[in-house]
């Protein structure tokens, strides 16, 4: 009952302030209550909506001494009298560290300590760590990543989420760009034949059987050295972004001719799934691919598109999710779907005759 109480006070005091046409608001972070208004930046950039950590217990008394607070606050905006040094807390001035700490330990629960690190500690990386965290200051850094690329779209929505989390609001639906994991066009990738050849033309026998259970598996880079063939021709995934999962090939033929029952991983050292990865990203660099390796698993998922494997079974083999899948290959299960359409017209059309 007293949160209940609680809330409805807080909608209460809210409600005056939004009546009165004062643009400061009273919100509930814990168990303590922060004003949120438009206020300048603490490192001298462009104003934006920050919040006041009060320190104030979120009870019915807390909630009448921060309605105080916030008509303070509009008054010392409206006047051009705000300072941040008026509320000079510790939490209002935490370094970008502290909530950088702060937020990681919030995100321990819902994501994996891989994607922690690619998605979320690469583009925390570049920030000043001992110095407050502004807008500007995210923004600065995003201008810097090459515009309509995965690092742009990767720095903005981090930063997005790190900026909302300590109480910022930042706009960068603009700055995102135009790239999408799920641009895969059938005609930008290699043909069957293309990757055969090539499989042919590497020299060393260590990469080639690398590159032929890529090809083979539709395998992501790093996941090649994590393999057990015991099963063959199903290669066993023991270790990669999404964990254990069991793969077939396409082409069978492939796998037999290629012997990829007999492992030959090349000796190169790693720690992190990434690392491997670079090392695969380095080989073909130098390889007689003109191709990524990315390109092969694609094909592996275009392949089994026109072959007819049910997209939900090719997801699974590929270590991703429906959704996933069909975001990314959407245009060639459209295309698949429209050619089985036109197939089952014409079939009724020629039983009519």
């Amino acid at each position: 009952m007293e949160n209940q109480a609680s809330q409805a006070r807080l909608n209460q005091a809210n409600g005056r302030l939004r009546a009165a046409k004062i643009g400061v608001r009273i919100e509930e972070r814990g168990d303590r209550l922060s004003l949120r208004a438009t206020l300048p930046s603490k490192t001298g950039g462009a104003s934006c909506q920050q919040r006041i950590a009060l320190g104030i217990h979120s009870n019915i008394a807390g909630i009448s001494l921060a309605e105080k607070e916030a008509r303070k606050l509009a008054l010392l905006i409206d006047s051009k009298e705000f300072t941040w040094d008026l509320y000079a807390t510790e939490e209002n001035f935490q370094a970008i560290a502290n909530w950088i700490q702060k937020f990681e330990e919030s995100k321990r629960q819902t994501v994996s300590v891989t994607t922690w690190k690619t998605d979320y500690a690469r583009p925390f990386g570049v920030l000043p760590a001992d110095q407050p965290i502004a807008l500007d200051t995210l923004l600065s850094a995003i201008a810097k990543t090459k515009p309509n690329t995965r690092q742009r779209r990767r720095f903005c929505l981090a930063f997005r989420q790190l900026a909302q989390f300590a109480g910022l609001e930042i706009d960068v639906d603009d700055l995102i760009g135009n790239y999408s994991p799920a641009r895969v066009l059938p005609r930008d990738l290699p043909t069957d034949d293309v990757i055969a050849d090539c499989f042919d033309k590497i020299e060393n026998p260590q990469w080639q059987w690398i590159y032929g259970v890529i090809a083979a598996y539709g395998l992501r880079d790093h996941e090649a050295f994590y393999l057990d063939m015991s099963k063959f021709p199903i290669a066993q995934v023991l270790e990669g972004k999404t964990g254990y999962r069991q793969c077939w090939p396409l082409w069978p033929e492939w796998a037999e001719k290629w012997q990829l029952a007999d492992i030959k991983q090349p000796n190169v050292t790693g720690v992190e799934h990434a690392d491997f990865g670079a090392r695969v990203c380095k080989f073909f660099a130098r390889s007689p691919a003109t191709f990524h390796a990315y390109d092969l698993r694609h094909a592996w998922a275009i392949r089994a598109v026109r072959l007819g494997l049910d997209a939900s079974l090719a997801a699974k083999q590929m270590g991703h999710s429906l959704a996933v899948h069909s975001k990314t290959y959407h245009l060639a299960l459209n295309e698949r779907e429209q050619q089985r359409a036109y197939d089952h017209l014409l079939t009724r059309g020629s039983e009519k005759v």
